[in-house]
């Protein structure tokens, strides 16, 4: 399917040019998109050869698929909508080449009349393209930080030319007392979910929120979490916090 309504609360729909993905830190042990993958994984399915099912649960197979013939897709939606990048990969992992990524962002620039929120676990990888980027003030460009271990990779995306900077502090495992914010247009927090899910303590968000509200930066709360989300909501001290960038 070229694009799919969402159930993602910060976003209306989603876009994947490219299909797998590969673990690379403790935010990706129970991935979504890994268990979503697997499900699709059966010959003739979307996913066959990039997910499998195995006795340690889900897995990814190490293997990236371009989907060209998804490339296009935003240039038909003609009402303006926010999209999620590649929501079932990540457009900077190793194995797609820098001459793909060009194509999505093109395409992206192109259809100016939405806003493409990408998000990313690899940092480096964006901050060594970034020249080669046709950045553009509806290209929203964002990092995955789930504790104070990957915290290296804001200071990557502060150093790139995305007009909008913002991160996504979910799943969130610890603690963030220092964030630097002095870059960052838009922070999202959000508790682990599904099967295994890791506690995310109050603590933490408050603090996080305080953060944001000393340095400006909107505060998008997207949920508790647990084995059961739609039983935790997303209400935080008695409301909720859905600010973003216009």
């Amino acid at each position: 399917m070229a694009s799919q309504s969402s159930k993602i609360e910060w976003t209306e729909s989603t876009w994947n040019p490219v299909r797998g993905c590969t673990r690379v830190s403790e935010g990706c042990r129970f991935c979504y998109a890994e268990r979503i993958a697997a499900r699709f994984s059966g010959k003739g399915m979307a996913y066959e050869g990039l997910a499998e099912n195995t006795k340690a649960g889900p897995r990814w197979t190490q293997e990236v698929q371009m989907v060209r013939e998804l490339l296009n897709a935003p240039l038909k939606w003609k009402k303006p909508r926010r999209i999620f990048v590649n929501s079932m990969s990540d457009l900077f992992h190793e194995k797609i080449e820098l001459s793909y990524i060009q194509e999505v962002f093109a395409v992206m620039k192109e259809a100016h009349w939405h806003q493409f929120q990408i998000l990313t676990k690899r940092a480096e990888r964006l901050l060594d393209f970034n020249t080669e980027l046709p950045w553009a003030p509806n290209i929203w460009m964002g990092v995955s930080v789930e504790d104070e271990r990957v915290t290296d990779r804001i200071d990557a995306l502060c150093q790139t030319d995305a007009h909008i900077k913002f991160l996504s502090l979910e799943p969130l495992l610890g603690a963030l007392p220092n964030l630097k914010l002095d870059e960052i247009d838009w922070v999202i927090v959000g508790g682990e979910s599904g099967p295994g899910a890791r506690e995310m303590k109050k603590k933490w968000v408050i603090d996080i929120r305080d953060q944001c509200a000393d340095a400006n930066v909107y505060f998008f709360f997207k949920q508790w979490g647990g084995k059961r989300k739609s039983k935790t909501g997303r209400e935080l001290d008695g409301r909720t916090y859905d600010k973003m960038p216009v």
